[in-house]
């Protein structure tokens, strides 16, 4: 079996294979273990089905309709009438790696063994995964309890060999047609299976995973770029010192800030703030940027615990026990999951405002310590990084808006049997356009910053920088010069920052950075 093979077992699944199955398209394989705990629930479902008295999920409706019992004759017609019913989305498609995810950990808690899945159905989302077919999922229908329920449902209809789905060539076609051509029998969901195929946060918690790696990294490059701003101000770095961050030991504030006195190692830039005009201290966006990304560290740190104790989770209602019972239950509440991606949101938001706080000062005359006005080549000629500081606000204005809490709200549903929602889903929605928004926010005070310390002229950057302004400008991030079309220079920049080049780049002079 090789690397790119993710086995699915009964006890979940990690952060890193919910990565390599969305993002990197790695296979995905169901363990001999696994394969043996669905035949035994199924055993138990099958029992259940048998007998007169109704069980939820098995024999009888759904919601507010479970007080109707649902003769035999009947249920493999309710289990198809649940998927197409739900699969009741609206809005632009989700992107295919939030689908792959949630597919995926669907599989991950179909094979737990506690969800009643017949062994063939799990082998079918399996088979799925791996001929790259992934269902249309559209933007609006989960209130991220009951599970991501339309999102499911879309993928659950794809099984079915009905709806609409993307192949791997990227052309959107009539799922049966995918189907057929790679050999897949479309599913005859039976008793509880089409319930199972759809109740749970896995929608929430795939973003949530993936939000967390691009936000480990963002938060690294943002330590590098507030460094390198840092040093173009002509600030002191004595603030970075461990001894002052051991007294106040927030565990992602001394990480920041260590980050940040590794990459001003050796800088001919920093402490020369009392030749022209004596600064007892630097500005707050400069001297306590390890403070507030330190705190956002330690956000992504809670979030990190919240998604893998999820992704340890089988999460369904009902659900099947060892005993043989069969329990309705409450699992499937949002609420976990949707508090850290708010939690996120308003972490990435400051993080973005204290970012945009320090590239104004670059920009500023009368706050840049003797750079020139929007580090212009000739001001009033040529207005310099203006506009893209304008860019930058407009970004974190919206980061703030994104950063109202989407669990805060609920709004019941099926007529008050499902009273108490927990907008997850729409809390990992607006993270991930906040996420974009932080990346491109940084890549502004990368691009600043850069053209700022090279027009610091006569005096040495560290060697940290100059890796990182060697690496940028290699890239297509231009340096210093007259005005010129910005727009793919601010692009350049958001690659560089986006692929983690910019980490990259330091890293083999500073060592690993947190």
């Amino acid at each position: 079996m090789d690397m790119h093979t993710v086995v699915v077992g009964t006890s979940g699944a990690s952060a890193e294979d919910v990565i390599a199955v969305a993002r990197g398209n790695a296979r995905v394989e169901l363990s001999a273990e696994a394969l043996d705990a669905l035949a035994r629930a199924r055993e138990i479902v099958d029992a259940l089905a048998a007998k007169p008295e109704p069980v939820y999920g098995v024999s009888t409706g759904f919601g507010a309709l479970a007080t109707r019992h649902i003769s035999h004759e009947l249920r493999a017609q309710l289990q198809r009438n649940i998927v197409r019913s739900h699969a009741a989305g609206m809005g632009p498609r989700v992107e295919r790696e939030v689908v792959r995810a949630l597919m995926f950990l669907r599989l991950k808690t179909v094979a737990s063994g506690h969800t009643g899945v017949r062994p063939e159905v799990a082998q079918t989302m399996a088979d799925v995964l791996n001929a790259g077919i992934t269902p249309v999922v559209h933007e609006y229908g989960s209130l991220g309890c009951s599970g991501d329920l339309a999102p499911l449902s879309h993928c659950a209809l794809a099984l079915m060999g009905e709806g609409d789905a993307e192949g791997p060539d990227g052309v959107v076609r009539p799922a049966g047609e995918l189907l057929a051509e790679h050999g897949i029998a479309p599913v005859e969901l039976r008793e509880k299976e089409g319930l199972a195929l759809l109740n749970g946060t896995d929608g929430m918690l795939g973003m949530l995973v993936m939000a967390i790696a691009d936000l480990q990294r963002l938060y690294t490059s943002a330590d590098i770029t507030a460094a390198l701003s840092l040093e173009a101000l002509l600030g002191t770095d004595k603030v970075l010192a461990p001894e002052l961050h051991a007294i106040r030991p927030h565990p992602g504030q001394g990480a920041s800030a260590a980050n940040m006195a590794a990459v001003l190692k050796g800088s001919g830039l920093t402490g020369h703030h009392q030749d022209d005009a004596p600064r007892v201290q630097d500005a707050y966006s400069v001297r306590c940027a390890p403070q507030v990304a330190g705190a956002g560290r330690d956000t992504l740190a809670h979030a990190a615990l919240v998604a893998s104790r999820e992704l340890a989770s089988a999460v369904d209602n009902p659900v099947v026990l060892p005993d043989g019972r069969v329990e309705s239950n409450g699992n499937f509440h949002g609420a976990p999951v949707a508090y850290v991606l708010d939690f996120l949101a308003i972490a990435a938001a400051d993080l973005a405002s204290i970012a945009e706080r320090r590239t104004d000062r670059l920009l500023d005359k009368n706050r840049s310590h003797g750079l020139p006005p929007f580090l212009a080549d000739d001001a009033g000629v040529d207005s310099g990084l203006m506009i893209a500081q304008y860019t930058q606000a407009a970004l974190v204005s919206e980061m703030k808006r994104l950063a109202v809490p989407a669990s805060a709200d609920s709004i019941p549903s099926s007529a008050m049997q499902e009273d108490h929602v927990s907008m997850g889903w729409s809390a990992a929605r607006k993270l991930r356009t906040a996420i974009d928004n932080l990346t491109r926010v940084v890549a502004i005070e990368l691009y600043a910053a850069t053209r700022a310390i090279e027009l610091r002229t006569g005096l040495v950057p560290a060697p940290a920088s100059r890796a990182a302004i060697a690496a940028a400008r290699a890239a297509g991030v231009q340096g210093p010069g007259p005005d010129r079309f910005l727009a793919p220079d601010l692009a350049a920049a958001d690659a560089f920052i986006r692929t983690g080049a910019l980490v990259s780049a330091v890293e083999p002079v500073t060592g690993p950075l947190a």
